[in-house]
């Protein structure tokens, strides 16, 4: 198991071991989603990855990258995506926890915000909804107090009542593995959590930028991600 410690800088060697690796898949008969335009994001040393923060610990064992932290920070990918569909698995630690899936997100140093596909494992259960990291809050559901925005705080009723239905509540394992399906075409933003859409809205403020994986700060806690993978849509 490789242990890559804050900050992430990733060298030119870690990018050909992976480009390396990807085409030794493809030999072995592993490659077919790469052949319907799928990017798998998961490899020995994260290539296409970087840490934007001075703290945070990422490792990656048996296609499986795990994020430990003191302090919230986020793994964000170095190219920029606009209209995609990205699939990806997460299970949270035990206790409390809360991660999401962040897509056209913005990098700055020791800051990501942006559009966030919640992960949310508290008893309010608004998996799969829609958080604007560090500007508006939440997209959706809106809630008041929690949404700076009054045309998105319009729909308010529409989208708690939204997520107190039974299947879109029990979306989230709480315990187990989560699969997330993402995708954007212009200003549709679809968000899905195991087979269940949760977030089907339009919202124009971003249009392209990095993907994301969230650490929410909880000490010693460790979050775990696999089958990272995107692919562009036309």
């Amino acid at each position: 198991m490789k242990t890559l410690t804050a900050p992430l800088f990733l060298a030119a060697a870690l990018f050909a071991q992976g480009i390396a690796s990807n085409r030794a898949a493809a030999a072995d008969g592993d490659g077919e989603a790469e052949a319907d335009g799928w990017k798998d994001l998961i490899a020995e040393g994260m290539p296409g990855w970087s840490n934007p923060y001075e703290w945070g610990e990422v490792s990656v064992a048996d296609g499986i990258v795990s994020l430990k932290a003191d302090k919230k920070f986020f793994l964000v990918t170095e190219e920029f995506y606009g209209d995609f569909e990205f699939e990806g698995e997460i299970k949270l630690p035990e206790g409390q926890a809360n991660s999401g899936f962040m897509f056209r997100c913005h990098v700055e140093k020791n800051r990501v915000f942006g559009y966030q596909a919640e992960v949310d494992g508290s008893d309010r259960r608004w998996s799969g909804g829609l958080y604007d990291e560090g500007r508006r809050q939440w997209i959706w559901p809106p809630k008041s107090g929690r949404t700076k925005d009054e045309a998105i705080l319009a729909r308010e009723a529409e989208g708690q009542a939204h997520f107190a239905k039974a299947e879109v509540r029990g979306a989230l394992d709480r315990t187990g593995w989560n699969r997330y399906r993402i995708v954007c075409r212009g200003d549709h933003l679809q968000i899905w959590v195991n087979g269940v859409q949760t977030t089907d809205l339009h919202d124009d403020v971003d249009a392209e930028g990095p993907l994301g994986i969230q650490h929410h700060g909880e000490k010693g806690q460790v979050y775990q991600f696999r089958n990272l993978r995107v692919r562009p849509l036309k």
